[in-house]
């Protein structure tokens, strides 16, 4: 997925795509369905679909068209996990890693359209190679005329444009064609890839949150963030500070004390994020976390997701931790409506259902070191929440705010996994739990 393609610019254009994947990925199951009759089996749907070329035809195509497309399946192979069939959840994982990037012609005419002409004027280097190509831009290395390296950050052309249809027509398409499983309630997640996308996209935005991260972390040395440029920073382009780091992952080798540290810096950020900052990243995608080994400092890459919350919002979860810590199922409930849980009717089974899944989900909070690798809980936890929707045909979905707010924690909870590192959360935690007044 690393070769250079022009982006489809115009609605028209990557509808066209779509449909062209649609009938090749039809194609495909005519093929299969013909080989199995041919070795003596009786075909079924699934069999002829979820073949290794159909799932990468799907990969490959949504890597192309880059943005909301690219999205929809990053979100689906992180928020659906477990629920999608493994060839399908294996191959659309590869989109987390990076996109096609942009022909250098088409780069230059971004370039050319946010700076000027001249835009070459503004840095004393640029490279046209891409550091890093994600969803909706692209990554440069650069040197400032003071001598400064750069990372440019360049919008993909027309993916504002294309967000909405983008995200339908994938959705429709992965409906159809029958990649995307009906026990998956997707709805929630397209509405999210929609807002998501429409935040990211405006890359001033994303330089004002960057700032604001920059000033509350300004006396906490554990953490290394990039400086906007905002001087050659348009609402298409975010020129940054380079900032050195290794990928978070790559962390799997090093010390169990080195990967346990790390992720005590994630969890304390969070709660930082959640009751002082009121203000959280909520994109859990791996990339967005580097480690720098020189200084042992943790790098914080991409805000574009972020979230403003309300101190009652931020109050109702503190309540919440507090309740689960002591499996106060009364008051669980209570901190749940404050949220904004039950606003629609639930039954009484399917309101213990959900409590029960809360209380399972804050385990790592009722111990003192919690072992995320030795740990089932993912496991666990989706098999209850697949029970919730399929067997206690619960599909409320939880409001907007706390949505985001479980998918940085999931985010979380996978990278310890990952790393298999054990953090006292409960300890991180607790400095948050006396009430602050409102």
């Amino acid at each position: 997925m690393s070769s250079d393609s022009k982006v489809p610019v115009n609605r028209l254009s990557r509808l066209g795509n779509l449909a062209s994947l649609a009938s090749r990925v039809a194609g495909g199951m005519v093929a299969e369905g013909a080989r199995q009759l041919a070795q003596g089996n009786r075909p079924t749907k699934a069999g002829m679909l979820l073949t290794t070329a159909n799932v990468r035809r799907v990969a490959d195509k949504l890597a192309h068209l880059r943005g909301a497309a690219m999205k929809v399946g990053q979100l689906l192979s992180m928020d659906a996990g477990d629920m999608l069939p493994p060839e399908l959840s294996d191959i659309l994982a590869r989109l987390r890693a990076g996109a096609n990037p942009m022909l250098p012609k088409q780069l230059t005419q971004v370039l050319r359209t946010e700076l000027g002409e001249n835009w070459l004027s503004h840095f004393s280097d640029f490279s046209y190679q891409p550091l890093a190509a994600a969803s909706i831009g692209q990554v440069h290395l650069a040197y400032h005329d003071n001598g400064t390296r750069l990372a440019v950050k360049v919008q993909y052309p027309g993916i504002k444009d294309s967000i909405d249809s983008d995200v339908d027509n994938v959705a429709s398409l992965l409906r159809i064609s029958g990649l995307l499983p009906e026990a998956v309630d997707y709805q929630s997640l397209l509405q999210q890839a929609k807002l998501q996308l429409k935040n990211e996209a405006d890359y001033l935005s994303e330089a004002a949150y960057l700032q604001r991260y920059r000033d509350f972390l300004q006396h906490d040395n554990a953490y290394l963030l990039p400086e906007p440029f905002m001087a050659i920073s348009t609402a298409n382009i975010l020129c940054m500070s380079y900032v050195d780091g290794v990928a978070i992952e790559s962390l799997q080798q090093d010390s169990q004390a080195e990967r346990d540290r790390v992720m005590q810096l994630l969890f304390s950020l969070f709660f930082r994020e959640l009751f002082e900052f009121k203000l959280v990243q909520t994109d859990p995608n791996f990339a967005n976390y580097l480690y720098n080994r020189a200084t042992g400092q943790l790098v914080l890459l991409d805000f574009g997701a972020c979230r403003d919350y309300p101190p009652a919002f931020s109050n109702a979860y503190r309540n919440l931790f507090a309740a689960a810590i002591i499996d106060d199922q009364h008051a669980i409930d209570k901190a749940l409506t404050d949220i904004g849980f039950f606003s629609q009717h639930i039954q009484p089974g399917q309101k213990q259902a959900v409590i029960n899944l809360v209380q399972l989900a804050c385990e790592p909070l009722k111990q003192q070191r919690f072992d995320f690798g030795q740990s089932d809980l993912a496991r666990r936890l989706r098999d209850a929440g697949t029970a919730l929707s399929l067997k206690q045909d619960y599909w409320h979905t939880p409001p907007v705010d706390a949505l985001f707010l479980h998918r940085k924690i999931a985010g979380l909870y996978l990278l310890a996994a990952k790393l298999n590192a054990g953090v006292n959360v409960r300890g991180l935690l607790q400095p948050y739990l006396a009430p602050e007044a409102e």
